[in-house]
């Protein structure tokens, strides 16, 4: 905590705390669009907006009757809301000696009336809720309080975003930090979640003869979906250890059968065990189908779905949930790649689009290559509606 002594450092504290909420420059979310429209409607003002004070502007994270998007926050009255720390009035501005030359007041829109009440994020003031009138206006003790109560809601949903910030933290930490060391192969990784916190990941681990690889998707996405996805990740990393693909995937699903019904969701997966001698991959296919074998004369083979996903078994009895493990051969040079649907949906959302997927990775000198190019990839259309999850494996070119 900075010394409150020195404002400098506090201003540089609550700077922080802007711009660790992740919302600058941020498009509209209708949980804090709502706040602004009813605002307009309940003070029967034509200007409302949510502001974000950074540390030499506002940022106007939801706004009615307001066309722009950021302002300077010298000239700003949402600078001395957050200055003064309680509900800021100024009834008539072109009375008041201290805005009679304000820009804001003298020129367009020519502003009379305004309100503001700070909002609190990281136990600093970020922003602020506001009401702005080209007519003078009077704001009693009621209209305040009203204020201060929709405050209130727009500071329950910065404290949803900070926890989903955690949140999201916690969740990258269970990722794997760097790629095993298994002789002559390369493996490789990425989880772009599209809010923050999302349901898929992917996870590997070395084994005494190579090295298993997981990718998963649980259905729906944000905290939810995370909280299922951890519980997916740990049940099957545990699974693991008991022995081969097909019994590591039945002693999960028996684990988590009462899970996922209870939660009436699923997760798709694609559970692989790498033989780091021979190149043999055998591997558990539960609803997933998105993954390929990119080999290295150019040929691309997909592989075929398996079963249902995991949680479509209802009631699952102890040595019950037995998948068969398909197998196949990486030569040297060859890759397998996997990805989440969020990588489909970036491309169209037609499943046929993974031949365009693993026809990037061709000719991919490294697993880690053939991860940015679908990342890329998916990169373009410039919208992520879900959660993009990458991994790939890839056999040295020497055997």
């Amino acid at each position: 905590m900075a010394n409150q002594s020195d404002p400098r450092a506090v201003e540089e504290e609550r700077v922080t705390a802007v711009r660790e909420l992740g919302l600058l420059d941020t498009p509209p979310e209708e949980r804090f669009d709502r706040v602004v429209r009813l605002a307009q409607q309940l003070f029967d003002v034509p200007t409302a907006y949510v502001s974000l004070v950074d540390r030499d502007r506002l940022f106007y994270k939801a706004k009615v009757g307001l066309d722009l998007l950021e302002a300077p926050r010298d000239t700003s009255f949402c600078r001395l809301t957050i200055e003064d720390g309680e509900t800021f009035v100024i009834e008539d501005a072109a009375a008041d000696p201290r805005f009679t030359t304000n820009p804001w007041v003298v020129d367009d829109p020519g502003l009379r009336f305004y309100a503001g009440h700070p909002l609190a994020a990281g136990g600093h003031r970020v922003g602020t809720l506001c009401l702005v009138d080209n007519r003078a206006r009077v704001f009693g003790e009621a209209d305040r309080a009203l204020l201060r109560d929709l405050a209130a809601w727009v500071e329950e949903e910065l404290v949803v975003v900070e926890e989903l910030e955690r949140a999201a933290h916690v969740q990258a930490g269970l990722l794997p930090a760097a790629p095993p060391r298994v002789d002559g192969w390369e493996v490789a990784g990425a989880c772009q979640p599209a809010r923050g916190v999302g349901g898929d990941f992917y996870d590997w681990a070395p084994t005494p003869t190579g090295v298993t690889l997981s990718i998963a998707d649980v259905m729906g996405k944000g905290m939810g979906a995370a909280i299922i996805a951890a519980t997916v990740r740990a049940v099957l990393r545990a699974a693991s250890r008991r022995g081969d693909v097909e019994q590591a995937v039945a002693a999960a699903e028996e684990a988590l059968a009462s899970d996922l019904t209870q939660t009436a969701t699923f997760a798709t997966l694609l559970h692989a065990h790498v033989e780091a001698a021979t190149g043999e991959v055998s591997y558990v296919d539960a609803g997933h189908g998105l993954s390929a074998v990119v080999r290295a004369d150019g040929g691309v083979h997909r592989l075929a779905p398996g079963g249902p996903p995991l949680g479509f078994l209802l009631d699952v009895a102890p040595g019950e949930a037995v998948r068969d493990a398909e197998r196949l051969t990486l030569a040297p040079g060859d890759l397998l790649l996997a990805v989440s649907d969020g990588v489909v949906d970036a491309l169209g959302g037609d499943v046929a689009v993974m031949d365009e997927v693993a026809a990037t990775a061709v000719g991919a000198a490294t697993a880690a290559e053939a991860v940015d190019r679908v990342l890329a990839l998916a990169a373009r259309s410039g919208t992520r509606p879900d959660d993009v999850t990458v991994v790939a494996v890839r056999r040295g070119d020497t055997a």
